[in-house]
């Protein structure tokens, strides 16, 4: 399964576990690297550059393939100026970074001057030519089916990626939606060069989530997550729980910011994650919850889809080889 994405990440299969706060932690990204895809430890997650830094070599315990580290560009999930971090991949011969948020262009010199592929995460084709302009090497399109910031829009990724692959030169990599081997098929067909997921791994054995919301995860359908914080600029896809529920009600009835924040601050993501209480505060989740059914490893994961994508390719008379014959 060999793409541009493939070949620049120096892995097997284009399939990246995306940057999730909190749950890019070490036990999955290491798996999903080990299994043959990209995993990324999400620096946001920690209080000190100094924690990223155990994460890493946590991580390179389970694995010695590629790893990646995401840096969020939102201000207001910053804890630590992103230098620091930047610094701290950077000693530790980390040399894949995806960005989100943001552009990543006040950022762009140091990592090109230390070799670093730079995927910048985007929710329009507007978005993904600047990010080529400054010098990214490929570039993430998150339709709205997708868990976390989708962006504004409500464009779905069947829309947006081709889109995006007809605007840029760089590699793209599609988002949203995405939870087996016929979505990697269906992206790959588009002209995407690679898939990244988040929902779906999160319902794995490795991912450090409870099995309570594992579980919750495999009995979910795609009804059920909703679209919040519209209203305040900052649009987010999380489960649809009742903490969500009572967002929505107050947004209607328009709150403030102020107003919202008891109810969206990150930290109560904890009572979720680490108690199994999936009304514990907001959490995100993509519409692709619909498709999860069990909770398998990361390697039987990705050699599952891997195995669908074929097959999925074999009924369409689809090629998974799109460079065999021309230069690299």
């Amino acid at each position: 399964m060999r793409t541009r994405i493939t070949d620049l990440l120096g892995i097997e299969y284009p399939i990246i576990c995306g940057g999730m706060f909190r749950i890019g932690r070490a036990p999955l990204a290491g798996a999903v690297s080990e299994a043959g895809g990209l995993g990324i430890i999400t620096s946001a997650t920690f209080e000190k550059p100094e924690d990223l830094r155990k994460e890493i070599r946590l991580a390179r315990e389970i694995t010695k393939k590629p790893i990646a580290v995401n840096i969020n560009l939102f201000p207001s999930v910053r804890k630590m100026p992103n230098e620091e971090y930047i610094a701290i991949l950077l000693e530790e011969d980390v040399r894949i970074v995806e960005t989100s948020g943001r552009s990543p262009e006040p950022y762009m010199k140091v990592l090109k001057d230390n070799h670093v592929k730079v995927i910048h995460k985007v929710a329009g084709a507007k978005y993904a030519k600047t990010a080529e302009r400054v010098g990214c090497d490929a570039v993430t399109i998150i339709g709205s089916e997708a868990g976390g910031h989708p962006g504004m829009d409500d464009i779905g990724s069947i829309v947006l990626v081709p889109q995006t692959v007809d605007a840029v030169q760089i590699p793209v990599i599609a988002g949203g939606g995405i939870a087996d081997g016929r979505g990697l098929a269906a992206m790959l067909a588009m002209g995407a060069e690679g898939i990244v997921m988040g929902t779906r791994f999160m319902a794995t054995k490795e991912s450090i989530i409870h099995t309570h919301v594992k579980q919750w995860m495999t009995n979910a359908t795609e009804s059920d997550t909703a679209l919040i914080q519209k209203s305040i600029g900052s649009q987010s896809r999380v489960a649809k729980n009742a903490v969500a529920i009572e967002v929505l009600e107050a947004e209607s009835r328009g709150a403030t910011l102020e107003e919202l924040l008891p109810l969206i601050t990150g930290s109560r993501a904890v009572r979720v994650y680490n108690d199994g209480d999936v009304d514990g505060g907001i959490w995100s989740c993509g519409q692709s919850v619909g498709l999860v059914r069990d909770i398998p490893t990361v390697q039987e994961l990705i050699q599952q889809m891997v195995s669908q994508a074929k097959t999925a390719a074999d009924k369409m008379g689809m090629c998974l080889h799109p460079l065999d014959g021309k230069k690299v």
